[in-house]
């Protein structure tokens, strides 16, 4: 980024606003937007390193506010490795929009802020073809595959179809989506469930077995990876959406002094950004924007 004297005065206000937000919230803050690359992965385990060896706070937990488009399953494994390598609490931000490999990022969280107006979306991790090294989202193609298969009959267009198959790319996606169902389930059973010890709709009060947070897990991972349900792989999973789907959202559209702090940082940070076309940017109060 390469900011005049007038950003720089708003660099200084999204470094107070992050402050605020690590005070409201009891817990070193980081910002990222971007891709989930493997090319941005350094980038973020240097940070993170950073921050934890600079911050002078006591709780143990990092808050992530996330907006990302997403990206690769394996550089999400590797990234929730670091996170919780330095923090014993990790939480996720969305005052905006976490898609896809985003969505399983968050799915490693003790907790997920949203609002009414946040976003998450259905799980199709991107994979580099082997011809080109382009990321495409594999689900998409997996789908197509499956519904000329299921047919009765195939037309001759299918059978083109078909034999065009490069079967290699197939098992890359099919590998893809079973990583990315197997790190949700894996992560909510691990951190998301881990304080959920009794029921508290059906059979209020009795204990919580490993099994059934094991079969909610799987059922929510299915659920997010069934795109003839969603209908799109960019499908907005807003706060409703995803409490049909029994995954618990601390909501703060209500609670007008914690919206007014996340906004603010967020919308101030997010607007430099979009303003500048910037790809990849980090952001904390150790290692400010210049």
């Amino acid at each position: 980024m390469q900011p005049d004297p007038f950003d720089r005065q708003i660099f200084s206000v999204i470094d107070e606003k992050c402050r605020e937000l690590e005070d409201k919230l009891k817990s070193d803050v980081v910002f990222y937007h971007g891709s989930i690359y493997p090319h941005y992965f350094r980038s973020f385990r240097d940070f993170i390193e950073d921050v934890k060896s600079k911050s002078q706070r006591t709780e143990d937990t990092i808050s992530l506010v996330l907006r990302t488009g997403g990206g690769s399953a394996e550089t999400t494994e590797r990234m929730v490795g670091v996170l919780r390598k330095h923090y014993g609490q990790v939480n996720f931000i969305v005052p905006d929009v976490a898609m896809s490999a985003g969505t399983i990022l968050c799915m490693s969280g003790d907790r997920i802020y949203m609002d009414y107006a946040s976003t998450l979306g259905p799980i199709d991790p991107q994979v580099p073809t082997p011809d080109t090294g382009d990321y495409v989202p594999a689900l998409g193609y997996i789908d197509k595959v499956l519904e000329i298969t299921n047919k009765g009959q195939l037309a001759p267009a299918d059978v083109v179809m078909l034999k065009s198959l490069d079967l290699a790319k197939l098992a890359l996606f099919e590998q893809a989506r079973d990583l990315s169902v197997d790190l949700l389930k894996k992560w909510l059973v691990q951190y998301k469930f881990r304080n959920w010890t009794q029921h508290r709709t059906t059979n209020p009060g009795t204990p919580v077995t490993e099994q059934e947070k094991a079969d909610r897990a799987e059922q929510i991972a299915k659920d997010l990876a069934d795109h003839k349900r969603w209908r799109s792989h960019g499908r907005s999973l807003d706060v409703a959406k995803l409490k049909e789907l029994k995954i618990e959202i601390d909501d703060y559209s209500d609670i007008p002094d914690l919206s007014t702090t996340i906004r603010s940082y967020n919308d101030l940070l997010t607007g430099c950004i979009d303003r500048m076309r910037v790809d990849f940017v980090m952001h904390s109060i150790h290692t400010p924007l210049n």
